[in-house]
């Protein structure tokens, strides 16, 4: 696919029809997460593959509102950075995390970016300690995001082109 119509197309997608995704797929997209650019070639990320109902179910639960739609994910990547190997591993981590969103919709398979840095969890937690004692991530990590995956069961239309914000483009000065 031309690279403009795969962003024209990639859509959050929310709702997922339960099927399962292959394991090759899901292999190429942690193999295109893995040549992610990362600053100084740091590469602080890691990646927690989570493909268990009850552990997607528990994930949907990160966040008082945004995050219930993991539950009918078939898949979910949390996206993690250590801060210590980089002092813009956040830069790195959402790099990362939208080249996973690429792959997925390069493959056919929809995704959603769930938002888990600086966001709660009803308890009164941070949304990111919440998932790192629930996936047992270690401590000195920091959660980004975390990305869920399936087979679309919804249909979302590509962008508008001519309701593009071209107002945003500048050249030379502002």
């Amino acid at each position: 696919m031309y690279f403009l119509d795969l962003l024209k197309n990639r859509r959050s997608i929310r709702k997922y029809t339960g099927d399962g995704i292959e394991r090759d797929k899901i292999e190429t997209i942690l193999k295109a997460a893995l040549m992610s650019p990362s600053s100084k070639r740091t590469n602080g990320w890691e990646f927690v593959v989570v493909q268990d109902k009850e552990m997607l179910k528990k994930l949907s639960e990160s966040r008082e509102a945004g995050s219930q739609l993991i539950e009918g994910a078939a898949a979910a990547i949390v996206v993690c950075a250590d801060p210590a190997k980089s002092d813009v591993w956040f830069c790195d981590a959402s790099i990362a995390s939208l080249i996973i969103q690429l792959e997925a919709a390069e493959l056919g398979i929809g995704s959603c970016w769930v938002q888990i840095y600086k966001r709660m969890h009803p308890s009164g937690e941070t949304a990111g300690e919440y998932v790192k004692n629930l996936l047992g991530i270690p401590q000195h990590l920091e959660v980004m995001n975390i990305v869920s995956l399936g087979y679309k069961n919804e249909e979302r239309k590509p962008y508008d082109e001519s309701k593009l914000l071209y107002d945003k483009i500048h050249f030379d000065i502002f």
